[in-house]
């Protein structure tokens, strides 16, 4: 026995469930993705998604519609007459034609612990707002935006040091056996749906460029968790005079140190810098065109030692 599945979804995080449901023995009839976009070293070619490039290796139909608004491409996707649709990080918004248009409606893979950070970058906001864990969720989709009932959940703890690249990776591994075993209980007709809760639902916006910039004037929890949760990309950066100019520099890891002083500071030659409470250790820096770096290679080339000031409001966002 085996559904017949449609896939739905773009990024690499994504790509996991799809290997692990063609793996499980179910039939992927066909896999929707966004379309190719431009990229490539002079952003000239069309470049085809992580989902996109990982379907046709397993030689499963590709559709790129831009929307479902057309109501040739919705009629395309219930010809496929498939028992359920898989949605993980697909990119656009299903409409209702969509949502019952097959056997089992929609399942979605969501990397949050639900109602708790709904919408476009929860991994990113669990780990801002300093949560100690948080999870994969596969719910059953309806038109609100994260809001359908529940029918499996997996637990991952978040640890204190932990970068949104490196919990990022863990749910995808751990999103692809919870959508299996969701599937395979559909299947044997044993999903049990529970209603969300309507308390404590918080809203995992889209990350802004403006919000990157570090503000050591903060609490240092803050400004570790802050650092923490936009490592690698985008990067939360700093501004330093080096050398008599102002340069922009990442910070893609950082830990809780000892001690205080004047915000934005330079505490020790280990690159410890003072915050409005405590103090946080910067790990790893890179600068603009350059490669990642542990602070102590860092440090050889940049003069940065205790005494130095961060300079934090000059440039643009």
């Amino acid at each position: 026995m085996s559904l017949r599945i449609i896939f739905m979804g773009t990024p690499e995080f994504s790509v996991p469930t799809l290997q692990s449901l063609k793996q499980a023995g179910h039939e992927v009839v066909a896999v929707y993705t966004q379309p190719p976009r431009p990229g490539g070293r002079r952003g000239l070619d069309l470049v085809k998604s992580p989902v996109h490039q990982a379907a046709e290796l397993l030689g499963i139909p590709v559709l790129t519609p831009p929307n479902f608004k057309a109501e040739e491409d919705r009629e395309t996707f219930r010809a496929f007459k498939a028992d359920v649709a898989v949605v993980v990080a697909y990119g656009l918004l299903l409409p209702e034609a969509i949502l019952t248009g097959t056997r089992f409606g929609c399942y979605n893979g969501h990397a949050s612990l639900l109602p708790r950070w709904r919408g476009a970058a929860p991994i990113q906001r669990a780990i801002m707002a300093g949560d100690a864990k948080t999870g994969m969720m596969v719910m059953q989709m309806e038109k609100g935006l994260d809001t359908g009932p529940v029918a499996l959940t997996k637990e991952v703890e978040i640890g204190e040091n932990m970068t949104v690249g490196e919990l990022h990776d863990r749910l995808m591994l751990t999103g692809a056996r919870a959508m299996v075993e969701a599937m395979e209980k559909l299947e044997a007709n044993d999903l049990p749906l529970t209603p969300q809760s309507e308390e404590g639902v918080l809203y995992a916006a889209k990350i802004d460029k403006g919000e990157t910039r570090i503000d050591f004037s903060g609490p240092a929890r803050d400004v570790h968790n802050h650092i923490r949760g936009l490592s690698p990309f985008p990067g939360a950066w700093f501004e330093a005079e080096i050398n008599g100019r102002v340069e922009r520099i990442k910070v893609l890891a950082s830990e809780m140190a000892q001690g205080s002083g004047e915000a934005g500071s330079v505490l020790d030659d280990a690159l410890t810098v003072a915050c409005g409470e405590g103090a946080v250790r910067l790990v790893k820096l890179q600068k603009a065109g350059g490669k990642p770096l542990a602070a102590s290679e860092f440090l050889r080339g940049t003069p940065l030692a205790a005494g130095a000031r961060l300079v934090q409001k000059i440039g643009p966002a």
